[in-house]
């Protein structure tokens, strides 16, 4: 130890004097101590220690260095401060930077892949730091550069977006305040899901939308044009969606996300010696996200600022003339399911910012033409657009939502296709007098056929009616290893009438709709008799939608649990094809733990009876089902709560039946959801009873900390809640984890041991895991437990770089982070 810290102060001399000089870089024999800078290359940027505002603490941080204003653009340990001064930077021969506190503790290091023997850690004239291999020739190649890592600014030349390959993803946070660079809950994002847009979000509330890239601008920001000053855009190509932007002239401007979650791009006025601004969003009401509900616009130059789209009208008028725009409008003449392709057409609407594109399809390249006729044939398509403006216009985009987030624009503006009923369109692709007058001349040609061949119709009639019985019954065979005859036998399920269904869910309204994921959305109805169901709605879209489809019925058809949700029946009429359900009134159980409000209504006795139906229900469908079923994705959203808040497990569209003795298999198609998924099916494929036994662990340390494992921060250290967990339970501190609701009102004993047994379910060796019924013996008992090892991936950052390495077919879909094969647009 007296070694190293000779090391460390003889670098640090020999440091002061390369800065002196302007150095840029750093090698494994040096290292920064606070009150020592390092400059790039040409001397626009700096690097060292610097403690904001009026805090005490001390942070690692890069900043402008011809500029008076000391602007941070880029802190490294921002959620892990310095309590002195005697912190030190250091680069270790693989290629790692390390922060050092005083007492020789890493507070902060980089976490880069490759290895080198002859290591530098370089801080670039962009501001960029990176570290790279002294020997290799390339200067673009980096092991680890803090432009990936971004803090609350972007600068010129950095990404903002996702790599789809390695999972990587670029996005601004803002400051907690200016005395705290630590991550707050405003950032900035690119929006992978459906076509790409940039998000500004306070947590999980989305403040502004910058609309789609068409190729010139985004449709939501039209002030952000071609200019003299800097270039941007969307780019997507091979495996990375990001926005960029870069400089045209010798000008200091930058972007970053402020405080108080504003999005600003300053311009450095030398004459003045301040930052002048340039743009900022969200830059009036109208920037506001979804101010004026669904099929609502917004003007600026209105009182009041929202109006329905023409041939909308408010969902509840009196609402609406309070000033509260939320509901939104509905269209003044509805669709009728039956009539959803041959009553409709499409009724243009010029000069809007498009609108929110996370439940969009698009193809780069359709014609206009064809995109209307895919929208046209699929009923759930609510508008249609160009994709890209550039030379004419290409591409197509689909609408499969309601529309929200549009605004009127006085320039810029775009066109968008909607969908409405055929008396709407005024001669805009529905029937005029010259179209009528053809149909009536035609009808009365065809008047005479029609009754010659009405016994043929009734004929036809009879075979459809008799398929669509035979389709209803789901004659589903052989599958994934079916042989005994038994197993072969027709799975048959009560058909319901797709007018029915209808009915049920008034036309599969927006109102009625609980929710939606890879399979398609999933709708509340209720039956003339007055029972309640949720209806799953396959979408055309869906890539693996209708395997789920036959998986989940040769999955559950036959199951009677009363921890399983209940599969009442299906439709499959024409392209429809459903799933009904018994509806479970109390959403999932996600919804309430991860709420700081609605957790307070699951106590311990609620929450302990939650983990024992859902270990109930995995026990049976390991064990006493006809089938051995391993479902593949036990995880909180999928774990359904009746009105008594019981647990029913839901969803087994990723599920795998096994025959009699057969107890583990092997894929090239790795479902399931970050953060739940066992180490052996993420890396290798493989899959067994084992693999709900680690999601059912993940799941109970969840359901007991209110924290996802997935995404879990804390300000001491860098582990996932399974690590974090584990650490408190080596120091007897368990009941550190425990959500804070349930302080007042859990059995300690009750609490810590089911601490133990989740812990038991995560450790690093599938040999390790105790199998459901252990599971349910060691919650029900009071005997001894064994002590539970290291869990796996002890890390987030373990689990994507597995992830990533292991699975590169595997990308995340907007059903949580579940992930589904990837599939190109």
């Amino acid at each position: 130890m007296e070694g190293l810290k000779l090391t460390f102060f003889f670098s640090s001399l020999f440091l002061i004097f390369i800065i002196t000089f302007g150095a840029d870089t750093i090698n494994k024999t040096q290292s920064i101590a606070d009150g020592e800078t390092l400059v790039s290359s040409g001397g626009s940027f700096e690097m060292g220690f610097f403690s904001p505002g009026g805090s005490k603490y001390r942070y690692v941080g890069i900043w402008y260095r011809k500029i008076s204003a000391k602007n941070v653009v880029w802190v490294a340990n921002r959620d892990t401060p310095l309590a002195d001064t005697s912190g030190s930077l250091n680069l270790t021969e693989p290629g790692i930077l390390i922060l050092l506190n005083s007492t020789n503790n890493i507070v902060w290091s980089t976490n880069a892949s490759s290895l080198s023997r002859n290591p530098v850690a370089q801080l670039l004239d962009s501001g960029n730091l990176v570290v790279r291999d002294a020997d290799d020739n390339n200067p673009d190649h980096y092991f680890w550069q803090g432009f990936d890592y971004p803090s609350d600014t972007l600068l010129p030349g950095m990404k903002l977006g996702l790599n789809l390959t390695s999972g990587l993803e670029r996005h601004l946070t803002a400051w907690r305040s200016w005395d705290d660079p630590g991550r707050s809950e405003f950032t900035f994002r690119c929006d992978h899901r459906g076509y790409p847009q940039l998000i500004l979000s306070n947590g999980s509330v989305d403040l502004f939308s910058s609309g789609l890239w068409n190729g010139h601008r985004f449709t939501g920001t039209p002030h952000l044009k071609e200019n003299s000053i800097y270039s941007f855009g969307l780019i997507m190509k091979g495996d990375e969606i990001y926005y960029s932007y870069q400089l045209r002239s010798p000008v200091i401007s930058r972007v970053f996300l402020s405080q108080n979650g504003v999005l600003q791009r300053n311009t450095w006025i030398d004459r003045t010696q301040e930052w002048s601004p340039y743009l900022t969003s969200p830059a009036d009401e109208c920037d506001w996200f979804k101010l004026c509900g669904p099929y609502g616009s917004c003007n600026n130059e209105n009182i009041p600022v929202c109006r329905c789209l023409i041939k909308f009208v408010p969902k509840n008028q009196r609402i609406w003339d309070s000033g509260d725009w939320s509901d939104g409008c509905d269209r003044r003449v509805p669709i009728k399911v039956m009539d959803c392709r041959s009553k409709v057409g499409f009724l243009k609407y010029s000069g809007y910012k498009l609108p929110d594109t996370r439940n969009s399809w698009y193809d780069r390249n359709m014609s206009l033409s064809q995109c209307k006729e895919q929208c046209l044939n699929n009923c759930s398509c609510m508008a249609y657009s160009n994709l890209d403006l550039r030379n004419g216009g290409s591409g197509c985009l689909l609408w499969f939502d309601e529309l929200v987030d549009m605004r009127e624009v006085s320039e810029n503006g775009q066109d968008i296709y909607i969908r409405m009923a055929s008396s709407e369109l005024d001669g805009q692709g529905g029937f005029n007098d010259k179209k009528r007058n053809i149909v009536i001349v035609i009808f009365a040609l065809l008047i005479g056929l029609l009754l010659l061949g009405m016994s043929l119709k009734l004929e036809l009639r009879k075979r459809k009616n008799s398929q669509l019985k035979m389709e209803g019954s789901i004659m589903l065979s052989t599958r994934q290893g079916y042989t005994d005859k038994t197993e072969k036998d027709d799975l048959e399920l009560p058909s319901f009438e797709l007018a029915i269904l209808a009915s049920a869910t008034n036309n599969f309204s927006f109102n009625n709709k609980l929710g939606e994921g890879g399979f398609g959305p999933v709708y509340k109805g209720m039956l003339e008799g007055g029972q309640d169901i949720a209806v799953k709605r396959l979408s055309k879209y869906s890539s693996q939608g209708f395997d789920e489809f036959k998986n989940e019925v040769i999955c559950i058809a036959k199951l009677q649990h009363r921890n399983l949700v209940k599969l009442l029946g299906c439709c499959i009429q024409g392209e429809e094809k459903m799933l009904i359900y018994e509806y479970l009134p109390n959403k999932s159980l996600d919804y309430f733990i991860f709420d700081q409000l609605q957790s307070r209504q699951l106590d311990w006795s609620r929450r302990f009876n939650i983990i024992n139906g859902i270990a109930r229900g995995v026990l049976y469908l390991h064990q006493d089902s006809t089938l051995r079923i391993i479902h593949r994705d036990l995880k909180t959203s999928n774990i359904l709560l009746d009105s008594e808040m019981n647990p029913k497990i839901s969803d087994f569209g990723m599920a795998r039946s096994f025959r009699g003795n057969e107890t583990e298999a092997n894929t090239n198609r790795v479902v399931g959801t970050h953060g739940y998924m066992s180490p052996e099916y993420a890396v290798d494929g493989l899959f067994s009873v084992k693999s709900d036994v680690f999601s059912f662990g993940v799941l109970m340390l969840e359901t007991i900390s209110g924290k996802r494992n997935r995404g879990f921060f804390h300000p001491d250290h860098h582990l996932n809640l399974l690590g974090h967990a584990w650490s408190l339970f080596k120091e007897d501190r368990s009941m550190e984890i425990i959500d804070e609701p349930l302080k007042e009102s859990c059995y300690l004993s009750e609490v810590i041991r089911s601490i133990h047994v989740g812990l038991l379910c995560v450790q690093r060796s599938p040999d390790d895991w105790p199998n459901m019924s252990a599971v349910m013996l060691m919650l029900g008992s009071d005997g001894v437990l064994p002590e539970p090892k290291q869990p796996v991936f002890f890390t987030e950052r373990n689990l994507l770089n597995t992830i990533s390495m292991s699975s590169k077919d595997a990308l995340a879909s907007a059903n949580e982070i579940t992930i589904t094969l990837l599939s190109a647009r």
